[in-house]
């Protein structure tokens, strides 16, 4: 085998493990997103049940508030009626006083429904913030291992770039280059073997002279397909197939 396609063949592993850490760095992408995506959710819920019984609490007071205001103009209607010497007068307070009686027992019986309305709705605040908190400790859980992986899995790539640099210094720059350009093209296998007269990388039948002057190590060859570097080591199987 040829020192170049050896050289090459060590920084080819070296690469592949790379490229599968970084594979593995980018899956935790989508992972973290969707622990945030239900974190979100869950405190989007309690928000709006928040929001809910709020509105509620809100609507109920203002219709007390208009209770009091009709009882103020019961008050005011009753001192008129008291007031007033004239008949039609008297009879038109009483209309005022009764419509205001009827608008009373109206909000009363609407602020009843506040009141049931609102007691649901606290009972589905408490549920939301209760399931909030479940969700944020699976979450956070589940982050930190992330977040552990993720740091395991730098450090790694770390390492790996580390000892990168020299086996790529020691490769001739030409056939380095080339390496390079392929190895982001053909997903990280470059250099492949040959399996009964085919490439190992797109699996077409290679001419013979290919796999012999492969065979001989005298040359660098590559796929007459693919471009792929081809190399041979003992037991390799060259018979081609039927």
């Amino acid at each position: 085998m040829l020192d170049v396609i050896a050289q090459l063949l060590r920084l080819q592993e070296r690469d592949q493990k790379i490229l599968d850490i970084q594979n593995e760095l980018a899956r935790l992408i989508p992972q973290r997103q969707n622990l945030e995506t239900k974190a979100a959710a869950a405190l989007e819920q309690l928000s709006a049940a928040k929001h809910k019984f709020k509105e509620l609490e809100t609507a109920r007071k203002a219709s007390e508030l208009d209770v009091e205001q009709r009882k103020q103009l019961i008050g005011k209607y009753s001192l008129q009626q008291y007031q007033t010497k004239k008949n039609e007068e008297y009879r038109a307070l009483a209309h005022e006083i009764e419509q205001c009686q009827a608008e009373i027992h109206k909000l009363e019986d609407g602020q009843l429904e506040f009141m049931e309305q609102a007691e649901t709705a606290q009972k589905e605040t408490a549920a939301a913030n209760a399931l909030g908190k479940e969700v944020n400790q699976v979450v956070e859980s589940k982050l930190a291992e992330l977040n552990a992986s993720e740091s395991s899995l730098l450090k790694q790539t770390a390492e790996l770039q580390a000892g990168r640099e020299a086996l790529a210094s020691a490769v001739d720059a030409s056939a380095c280059a080339r390496y390079e350009r392929l190895f982001q093209s053909k997903n990280g296998r470059v250099l492949v073997g040959i399996d009964h007269g085919v490439c190992g990388g797109c699996h077409m039948k290679l001419p013979a002279q290919s796999v012999i002057t492969c065979q001989s190590a005298q040359e660098m060859v590559t796929c007459p397909n693919c471009a792929r570097i081809l190399f041979y080591s003992p037991g390799m199987d060259l018979t081609v197939a039927e």
